[in-house]
C-alpha cells in the first residue's frame, strides 16, 4: 500500500516544489502565443494563437487564481478573440456606470439587485460618471458594514472577497482600465469606455513620472517618449516578479486613437441630441448620419442602434415617416429585442394608419414587459444598453400597454385598418401634381430599394454571438421589403387619384369650351336679330349730290353699285357699273341685312 501510493505523493511534493517554475514556463509560453495572436498590418490576428494563450493561462489561474500577471493574460487573451462580454464580465467591478449603481443600490433589499445589470443600460446615467480613480478600490468599514447588514448575500459576499484580493491600489493595475476599455467600446458603452480609457492613460502618465526620476536623459527622446509612457510599470512589476506582458508603443498609439474616435462619436451625437432638443430635426439627421455613415473607425452596432433611433425620431420631426420607418427598421435588425426602436416604430405606423402593423409590434413589446418583469431583468445582455429604458418603468409602461393594444384592436375589427394615410407615408400634400408625386416616389425608391437596405450592416462591427452577418441582411430586407410594397401601394392609389382629377380636370376643360362655344353662338345671333330689326326701320337711304337725288331700297334690289360696310367702318365710294357680278361681290361682302353707307357720284342709266 505504501509503495503504490508513493508516486502520486512524490508527484504532489514535485508539483509544489515546482509551481513557480510551471507556472513562468505557462506565463511565457502564453505571452509568445498572444503575441503571435496579434493582428498585422490592419488584418486580423490568430485566433488559434489566442485560444492556446487562453487555455495557458487558465492552467495557471487553477494553480494561481489571483496572479495579477495571469488575469492580465487571460483579459487579453479574450480581448484578442472579440470576446468582449466575457472581458466586462471579467472586470464588471471596474465598470463606472454598473459600479455607481450598485453602490447606490447597496442600501436597498436583495429584489433591487436587477437595477445593477441594467445600470449600463442607461445612457444618461453613464454620461454622468465620474473618473475612476486609483483609489476607488479602497472602501470605507463602516459603510462596508452597514451594506453587510441590509443585504447578506453569501455569493456577493465571495465575489467581493476574491476581487478585493485580486485587485492592487498601484498603478500595476492600469491594464484593466485599457482593456475593459476597450472591450466597452466594442459593447457599445462608449461613456464607460471614455472613462476607463481616459484612467488608464492618466495612471500610465502617474507611473511615467515616477519611474522616469531614475531615467537618464537619453530616455527621454521623442521617439521613445510614447511607449515609455505606458510601458514603464510592466517594466517595473517584468523586473520584479518576471510575470508582466508590458504594453508597448503600438499600443499606446491605439488606445490614443480609440479614445480620439470615442470622443468624436460622443461629440456628434452629442450634437444631434441638441438639435433635437432645439427642433433642427435636418440639422440632427446630418449629425446622426454623419455617425452612421462614417467610413473611418470601428462603430459597434449597440451604438449604432442607438444612433439609428435618435435618426428615426429626428426623420419623423421633419415629416418623413418613411425614412423613420426604414431606421428603425434597420435597428430592429440589428438587436431584435430593441425597446426603443419597437415603440418608435409602433408610433410612426400608428400616425400613418397601419393599424395592423402597430398591432404586430406592439404585441410583441407586451412579450418582451412579461419576459422582464418574470426574469427580473430587460430583455437581452446586461452589458447591452437599451437607450435609456429601466427595469423600473417596465411595469408602468406594461401597464399602459394593455389597453392601448385593446383599442387597437377595435379599430382594427371596424375596418379602420385599410384607411392608409398614404399622404402622409410618402411625404406629398393633399391635391398634389403628378411631377411632385413621382418626384417623391423616385427618392424614395432609390433610398429605401431592399438590396440597398441591406448593406448597412458592412459598416457596423457585430459583437453578439447570436446574431450574424447574414441573419441581420436577412431581417432588415425583408423589412425593407415590406416597407417597399406599401410605398408601391401608396403610389399606386395616389397616382390612380391624380389621374382621376386630370380626367375631371380635362372634361371640365372640354364643358368650358363648349359653353364658351355656345354663347359665342347665341351672342352672334342675337347681334344679328338686332340688325335685322334695326334695316327694317330703315326704308330707305338718301344719297345727297350735287344735282341729282337717288333712292336706293333693299327690296326693289335695282341694279345699281352698293359699297357694304361693317359697323364702324368707312364709307365706300361707288361708281356706276353694269357687270352684276362685281355689285354681287361687293354686296356679299356687305351683307343684305345691314345699312351700307355710300357715296353716289354721276350715277345715270
Amino acid at each position: 500500500m505504501a509503495s503504490s501510493s508513493s508516486p502520486p505523493e512524490k508527484r504532489r511534493i514535485w508539483l509544489r516544489g515546482h509551481r513557480k517554475h510551471i507556472i513562468g514556463d505557462y506565463l511565457g509560453e502564453a505571452r509568445a502565443a498572444l503575441a503571435a495572436a496579434a493582428p498585422l498590418d490592419g488584418e486580423g490576428g490568430d485566433d488559434k494563437a489566442a485560444a492556446a494563450a487562453l487555455g495557458l493561462v487558465d492552467a495557471v489561474l487553477e494553480m494561481s487564481p489571483r496572479m495579477e500577471a495571469a488575469l492580465e493574460l487571460r483579459a487579453r487573451s479574450l480581448l484578442a478573440l472579440r470576446r468582449y462580454r466575457d472581458v466586462a464580465h471579467m472586470l464588471r467591478d471596474y465598470i463606472p456606470s454598473c459600479t455607481k449603481a450598485c453602490s447606490a443600490d447597496d442600501s436597498t433589499t436583495s429584489s433591487s439587485s436587477s437595477s445593477c445589470s441594467s445600470a449600463s443600460d442607461n445612457l444618461a446615467v453613464a454620461s454622468r460618471t465620474d473618473l475612476l480613480s486609483p483609489g476607488r478600490d479602497r472602501s470605507d468599514a463602516a459603510s462596508a458594514a452597514s451594506r453587510f447588514l441590509c443585504c447578506f448575500d453569501l455569493s456577493e459576499l465571495k465575489h467581493r472577497v476574491v476581487a478585493g484580493f485580486s485587485k492592487n491600489t498601484s498603478a500595476d493595475t492600469q491594464w484593466r482600465y485599457l482593456v475593459l476599455g476597450q472591450a466597452c467600446f466594442h459593447l457599445g458603452l462608449m461613456e464607460d469606455a471614455a472613462a476607463l480609457l481616459q484612467t488608464g492613460r492618466r495612471l500610465a502618465s502617474a507611473a511615467f513620472r515616477r519611474e522616469s526620476v531614475c531615467w537618464s536623459e537619453d530616455s527621454f527622446s521623442p521617439s521613445n517618449l510614447t511607449a515609455n509612457a505606458i510601458s514603464a510599470p510592466a517594466s517595473r512589476r517584468a523586473s520584479k516578479s518576471g510575470s508582466a506582458s508590458g504594453t508597448t508603443g503600438t499600443e499606446a498609439e491605439s488606445v490614443s486613437q480609440l479614445l480620439a474616435h470615442v470622443k468624436l462619436l460622443l461629440r456628434r451625437r452629442a450634437a444631434a441630441a441638441a438639435a433635437l432638443d432645439a427642433d433642427l430635426p435636418s440639422e440632427a439627421v446630418r449629425h446622426f448620419s454623419k455617425v452612421l455613415d462614417a467610413r473611418r473607425g470601428v462603430l459597434p452596432h449597440p451604438f449604432a442602434t442607438a444612433c439609428l433611433v435618435g435618426r428615426a425620431e429626428a426623420f419623423r420631426s421633419s415629416g418623413r415617416p418613411a425614412d423613420a420607418i426604414a431606421d428603425c427598421n434597420r435597428a430592429l435588425a440589428l438587436d431584435p429585442a430593441f425597446i426603443p426602436a419597437l415603440r418608435s416604430r409602433a408610433d410612426l405606423l400608428e400616425s400613418i394608419g397601419a393599424l395592423s402593423d402597430c398591432l404586430r409590434d406592439l404585441e410583441h413589446l407586451k412579450l418582451l414587459y412579461d419576459a422582464a418583469l418574470r426574469d427580473g431583468k430587460l430583455p437581452g445582455p446586461t452589458w447591452r444598453p437599451q437607450g435609456g429604458v429601466r427595469f423600473s418603468e417596465i411595469a408602468g409602461a406594461h401597464r399602459a400597454l394593455t389597453p392601448r393594444i385593446q383599442q387597437l384592436r377595435v379599430r382594427v375589427a371596424g375596418g379602420e385598418a385599410c384607411s392608409m394615410d398614404y399622404y402622409a407615408l410618402l411625404g406629398v400634400r393633399r391635391g398634389c401634381t403628378r411631377s411632385e408625386l413621382e418626384r417623391a416616389h423616385l427618392l424614395l425608391t432609390l433610398k429605401l430599394r431592399p438590396d440597398r437596405c441591406a448593406s448597412f450592416a458592412e459598416r457596423l462591427e457585430l459583437v453578439d454571438e447570436h446574431r450574424d452577418l447574414e441573419a441581420v441582411r436577412d431581417q432588415a430586407r425583408m423589412s425593407a421589403l415590406s416597407l417597399y410594397r406599401m410605398l408601391q401601394k401608396g403610389y399606386s392609389f395616389i397616382m390612380s387619384v391624380v389621374q382621376d382629377e386630370e380626367a375631371a380636370e380635362r372634361q371640365r376643360a372640354k364643358d368650358a369650351a363648349a359653353a364658351a362655344a355656345v354663347a359665342a353662338a347665341l351672342a352672334r345671333e342675337q347681334v344679328e336679330t338686332a340688325a335685322v330689326a334695326e334695316n327694317a326701320k330703315i326704308s330707305s337711304v338718301s344719297v345727297p349730290s350735287t344735282n341729282v337725288q337717288v333712292q336706293v331700297t333693299q327690296a326693289a334690289a335695282m341694279p345699281m353699285v352698293v359699297v357694304a360696310a361693317a359697323a364702324g367702318s368707312p364709307a365706300f365710294q361707288g361708281v356706276f357699273c353694269r357687270d352684276m357680278a362685281v355689285v354681287g361681290t361687293l354686296l356679299s361682302r356687305g351683307g343684305f341685312d345691314r345699312p351700307i353707307p355710300v357715296k353716289c357720284e354721276a350715277m345715270s342709266c
